[in-house]
């Protein structure tokens, strides 16, 4: 497949899990000739241009979607770094007139210097922290309109991305998953992060499971389609993924080419001697016909978790056909074991 056609494919999938009807997609698609920056029927311009139409009738959130469309997979050249400034800048303008949503921005002076820009609701250290963060696609435009509703159910609520992803300047490596216990301890006088729930899709759930390792204050993760051990070394799987994802992964960590990619990723599998010491639940919804992650990582955290529990669509990776039921799903899930189960760190 080439690079149009598999932009155009994984966009429809993005599009539905962002709430865009299938015929707008396909409407806004086939205008769509080229990826070339600065021609009009690019693939950038001709979705930020569906954004500027959004925004002219005052339909800010549809804007901010159509413009992290336009910024896909990642901000990589001109077109696609104003896509970026217009997604950030237009969610800005539509929280001005919400109520208690605000901006967080955070230096990480003691690892690599990148700065970590944030979402949040509800801050409060009576309230229990959750942190909602995206993969390596997904910028935090499109899962801070849940601020409002996570406030409401009792939450001190932040929305952040992964490393390297939107404005998140930290590079993405094999440690990234400090960036989580980062933002507990910058979160500290805000929340009570001793209490803390992660909502971390896609490759942001690995560094979750990885934190939850070390970092006593995570009490249970809820995750969708995350890599664990065998994406990241399988050399039988990797052939099958996805080049926007390898492209993506290679634009994130720095690496010149797939085989400097390759040996990076070696070092982010997880081992089962990790996996064991994370002691709390952990929610799982998979897709059986998930084509970036194999179906070996979620046998992996069956046989080393000790309370792990998973839902399972008949979908491509992320479910995004069936984002309604998902959702339902997690936030059941979050909701029974921080209020009714009080779901505790167990003893090993």
């Amino acid at each position: 497949m080439d690079h149009l056609a598999e932009l155009k494919e994984f966009a429809r999938l993005h599009a539905q899990g962002q709430g865009m009807t299938a015929e707008h997609a396909t409407r806004v698609l086939a205008r769509v000739t080229n990826d070339t920056t600065g021609d009009p029927d690019s693939w950038a311009q001709v979705w930020t241009a569906e954004g500027r139409a959004a925004a002219a009738r005052d339909d800010l959130l549809d804007a901010c979607r159509h413009y992290a469309l336009a910024r896909f997979p990642y901000h990589g050249d001109a077109d696609r770094e104003r896509a970026q400034r217009l997604c950030v800048d237009t969610f800005d303008q539509w929280r001005r007139d919400q109520d208690g949503i605000e901006r967080l921005e955070f230096k990480d002076t003691d690892g690599t210097g990148g700065t970590i820009a944030c979402w949040a609701a509800g801050l409060d250290r009576s309230r229990p922290l959750l942190i909602v963060m995206g993969g390596i696609v997904s910028v935090k435009e499109q899962w801070a309109p849940l601020l409002p509703l996570l406030r409401k159910l009792g939450f001190a609520a932040v929305v952040a991305e992964l490393p390297g992803v939107g404005e998140n300047t930290v590079t993405y490596g094999p440690d990234s998953w400090r960036t989580l216990s980062f933002l507990l301890d910058r979160l500290a006088d805000r929340a009570r992060v001793s209490d803390t729930s992660m909502l971390a899709l896609s490759f942001s759930g690995h560094l979750a499971l990885r934190a939850a390792a070390d970092d006593p204050r995570i009490r249970r993760v809820l995750t969708v389609g995350a890599p664990v051990a065998d994406f990241f070394t399988d050399e039988a799987w990797w052939p099958r993924v996805p080049g926007i994802t390898t492209d993506t992964l290679r634009r994130l960590t720095g690496s010149e080419d797939l085989t400097e990619l390759r040996h990076r990723l070696a070092g982010f599998a997880l081992t089962p001697e990790q996996l064991r010491q994370v002691r709390i639940p952990v929610r799982y919804v998979a897709s059986s016909r998930d084509e970036i992650i194999p179906d070996t990582d979620q046998a992996l955290l069956r046989r080393t978790l000790g309370d792990v529990r998973f839902k399972t669509f008949d979908d491509v990776h992320g479910s995004p056909a069936h984002l309604a039921a998902m959702r339902r799903w997690l936030f059941s899930q979050l909701l029974w074991l921080r209020f009714v189960r009080r779901g505790t760190r167990s003893a090993s």
